[in-house]
């Protein structure tokens, strides 16, 4: 009997060990139902710590905070209890019945999974009529207006779009990102840069507002008809005032965020009128001046002069071709070289276009270039109006004559007439040295290529047998193996963090997880252990300097704190950078 009781008790034993090492990693989320106005929270939970966190991919959900990761260590009775977490806030983008996929991370060398949850979300939920309720304050206090200089414009005509962001002088904003950017199909869109956002006052449905410019942006519509502009959406950060006060009596301010939308605004596109098209449109609307210009008039055989076919003015320059040029056989013309100045307003496009010829005549005579036509449509008179460059005579003064027949010499048969003469140089390009090389290769045999390939094996026999007692040495060394291993991962954390620089959140994770490998390998401690106070205590018993110590304390704090507040790629850059200097500092300074 008292063998089966110890059995039992070591069974007992045993088993609580296996229940107690297991390990639970799990998700977890603040409701199952929810408006589509609400926000979710989904914490994935984890009772060991691990390594190469993947988040899902949140289908059907807008991102809005996160990931914010949380540690609690806890010794109750003897028994070490630990907890990691990471937090997501979610807002969903439409109503339905959506499930959130598994999230993954890596445990002493094991992939482990959550299970998938299931959320369903319904028609936006409605809201106490509380002068003080956060969400309806900022619902009402916050609006996104798309203002459209034109509704019903000719085809290729410029509208502009301004998208001002109102806000109610009791509200505030302090953090804004765009979710969703307007694609502006069937326009030609050029978006005009704003320097800084500028507090004007103004007003909104009758009512004061404050407002700032977030966007300009001119357009052409290229096609008739109805069109649609697509929505600018956002996400804001916005402070309204509560129904609590600071010890000074001050109204205390809370956060919330809220998404507005400009909402998607429809033009009525009026096509060109057929009555009046001239047979040389080319599309060309505005206001335009036309210019056929040349760099001489007169000149001799072989020179060159410069023909520049130019349009100047205002409108869109940039959606039609300018009229070509139609030149005598006997003029040697090259491909034109267009240029380009222009730049865009509010009001469109301004500026010119040109294409310029460089032609180099031959023989002798008066060569005419014809006229040349330009159309566009007048926005102002809305007519098409024509213009022509009239007749230009190019004067070749000397040169050779020629001799055949053509309607494009005007030159008179009795001019002085010059033969045309050969030089010396005529085929001084021809080589007259052909310094030709004998076929016939060499022998292999007792050549330096032979005794090369027949002496390098002994040669390299040395180098193996070294190369050998070197890798048996460096395999013998399993502390220093497991310290460079170590090293190499947070090599490639620190890589992976450069890569990501300009992608806040991805940047400041692949940051933290290259700093706290690199203690791993230099201090030969558990994850479960990586509190702040603990890494101090480590690394000022190693007889690492203190200054050093608060350096590397105050980068991981920054870590977590980063990916919650505004930073510039500047600010990326030089985090990166003290990172890489204050792990070699330690490197050279642990002992």
């Amino acid at each position: 009997m008292k063998l089966i009781k110890h059995i039992s008790i070591l069974l007992l034993v045993l088993t609580s060990s296996m229940v107690f090492a297991q390990v639970k990693f799990e998700a977890k989320v603040s409701k199952t139902k929810l408006g589509q106005n609400e926000r979710l929270r989904i914490d994935f939970v984890m009772n060991k710590d691990g390594d190469n966190f993947e988040s899902p991919d949140f289908e059907n959900f807008q991102v809005i905070g996160g990931p914010n990761t949380s540690v609690s260590n806890s010794w109750l009775n003897g028994a070490h209890s630990y907890a990691k977490t990471y937090s997501y806030f979610l807002a969903p983008q439409k109503q339905g019945r959506f499930i959130i996929k598994s999230a993954s991370i890596e445990i002493q060398g094991v992939i482990y999974k959550t299970k998938a949850v299931t959320v369903q979300v319904t028609n936006a939920v409605k809201r106490p009529n509380d002068p003080y309720n956060v969400e309806s304050v900022a619902s009402e206090n916050i609006h996104l207006v798309a203002e459209i200089s034109k509704g019903d414009p000719y085809l290729n005509e410029a509208i502009t779009v301004v998208y001002k962001l109102y806000v109610s002088p009791n509200t505030g904003v302090s953090n804004w990102r765009e979710l969703e950017n307007p694609r502006y199909n069937d326009f030609w869109s050029q978006k005009i840069d704003t320097k800084g956002l500028r507090i004007q006052n103004g007003k909104y449905k009758g009512e004061d507002y404050r407002y700032v410019v977030l966007r300009k942006t001119v357009l052409y519509p290229q096609k008739t008809g109805k069109l649609e502009i697509e929505p600018l959406k956002l996400d804001i950060t916005v402070e309204v005032p509560t129904n609590r006060r600071d010890i000074f009596g001050g109204m205390h301010m809370a956060q919330t965020n809220r998404t507005v939308s400009a909402g998607s605004r429809t033009i009525n596109v009026k096509p060109l009128p057929e009555e009046g098209k001239p047979d040389d449109f080319t599309g060309a609307v505005g206001d335009f001046k036309f210019n056929v210009m040349t760099s001489k008039s007169e000149l001799n055989a072989s020179e060159s002069l410069r023909v520049t076919v130019e349009v100047t003015g205002k409108g869109n320059l940039k959606l039609f071709q300018l009229p070509k040029l139609t030149l005598p056989s006997s003029l040697e013309v090259y491909e034109p070289e267009h240029n380009e100045s222009i730049r865009t307003y509010l009001g469109g496009m301004q500026g010119s276009i040109a294409d310029g010829y460089t032609i180099v005549p031959q023989y002798k005579g008066k060569y005419p270039i014809p006229s040349i036509s330009f159309s566009y449509f007048d926005l102002e008179s809305e007519t098409y109006k024509h213009v022509s460059s009239g007749e230009i005579i190019i004067d070749v003064i000397e040169g050779p004559v020629n001799t055949s027949s053509g309607d494009d010499n005007l030159a008179a048969a009795n001019s002085n007439k010059k033969e045309v003469t050969l030089n010396n140089a005529q085929f001084a390009f021809i080589k007259t040295k052909a310094n030709l090389k004998p076929i016939a290769a060499n022998n292999f045999f007792k050549s330096t290529a032979f005794w090369s390939a027949l002496l390098s094996p002994f040669l390299l026999i040395p180098l193996a047998l070294v190369y050998r007692k070197e890798k048996e040495k460096r395999n013998a060394d399993i502390f220093g193996n497991k310290i460079r291993k170590a090293d190499k991962l947070a090599k490639r954390y620190l890589g992976e963090a450069k890569k990501a620089l300009g992608h806040k959140d991805t940047f400041y994770i692949a940051l933290e997880k290259a700093l706290h490998n690199y203690l791993k390998a230099k201090l030969q401690i558990e994850t479960s252990d990586f509190s702040k106070e603990k890494i101090e205590e480590i690394l000022i018993e190693r007889e690492v300097n203190e200054p050093t110590v608060k350096e590397f304390i105050s980068i991981l704090e920054h870590c977590e704190l980063a990916r919650y507040t505004p930073i510039t790629n500047v600010e990326m850059q030089q985090d990166y950078e003290k990172a890489a200097s204050t792990i070699s500092i330690i490197d050279k300074e642990i002992q």
